[in-house]
């Protein structure tokens, strides 16, 4: 049992309903990349990161999933997301101007 906060539960209450939804259509059809790439597109509009002309978002996720999940892992990293916290935390720390766009602009290789 933990005593004081529980990440565990900070990450459940965060992630559970996109987790939930990711479990049920990889079960489904096997293919979680049908919905965990339309993140990586939302993370590349919301910091203006370039796509790359030879793999759109979507085929990055089919082909490589794993691979992508790790890019933007690091990109939201740089961008200033400590993944310790949970993302409530790192929501009220955006919230209050404490994470600064990194200099380049393009995802992570």
């Amino acid at each position: 049992m933990f005593l004081g906060k529980n990440p565990i539960l900070d990450i459940v209450e965060a992630c559970g309903p996109s987790g939930a939804i990711y479990a049920t259509i990889t079960l489904l059809t096997g293919h979680g990349c049908l919905y965990s790439w339309f993140y990586r597109s939302k993370l590349r509009k919301q910091y203006n990161l370039e796509q790359s002309p030879y793999f759109p978002d979507c085929a990055v996720h089919c082909f490589c999933e794993y691979c992508a999940l790790c890019q933007e892992y690091r990109e939201l990293k740089n961008h200033g997301f400590d993944m310790d916290i949970g993302w409530q935390a790192n929501m009220e720390k955006k919230g209050q101007g404490g994470i600064v766009p990194p200099a380049t602009q393009d995802m992570m290789r």
